[in-house]
């Protein structure tokens, strides 16, 4: 089974929330099971095992999760995107269901997507990628609409940064990739 969702890998990533998923060009990544992912990627050892082996979509339906592939993620690391919400990702898409946490998962890139159209003066991606992956929906659309202000694109991306600092600091959330 190949799958059928890109905006969310196997292993819990929100590749529709990450940095790599919006960038243009050749590093452009289609997000897991997007296309050409297998072309421009090394071999993923949690896409191999939970899509193509067991024929899941996201390895938390498995009946082995956590396996031995997640101890690294235990570390609490991130890359370029966040890895912070996989083990969050896999308890919802359990507790409510794939198609619901799709939905949710839908509702954050469309305002991620909002943020770069609208906010991102060419330095905003990662954050916004970020306070996406990490905030609640509600956090976000208050944000958004608090930095709605009349100004340059700088001016408002300014503003929508502090906008989502203060939310973050309201839901515990530091906006800060793990190294």
């Amino acid at each position: 089974m190949s799958k059928m969702y890109a905006s969310i890998g196997c292993c819990g990533i929100d590749c529709g929330l990450c940095p790599r998923y919006y960038t243009e060009g050749a590093s452009r990544c289609p997000g897991c099971g997007g296309p050409d992912f297998e072309r421009l990627h090394p071999p993923c050892a949690h896409k191999t095992c939970c899509s193509q082996k067991h024929g899941l979509e996201v390895c938390g339906q498995c009946e082995e999760f956590p396996c031995i592939k997640y101890d690294r993620e235990k570390i609490e690391r991130d890359s370029f995107v966040t890895h912070q919400r996989i083990f969050k990702n896999h308890e919802l898409i359990g507790k409510i269901g794939l198609n619901a946490f799709l939905d949710q998962q839908k509702e954050r890139i469309s305002l991620l997507e909002k943020m770069l159209a609208d906010y991102d003066s060419g330095r905003g991606k990662s954050f916004f990628c970020l306070a996406a992956a990490l905030l609640s929906p509600e956090a976000l659309r208050e944000a958004l609409i608090e930095a709605d202000i009349p100004s340059d694109r700088k001016g408002r991306e300014r503003a929508l940064r502090a906008a989502l600092t203060k939310n973050a600091e309201l839901e515990g959330v530091v906006l800060k990739l793990t190294k």
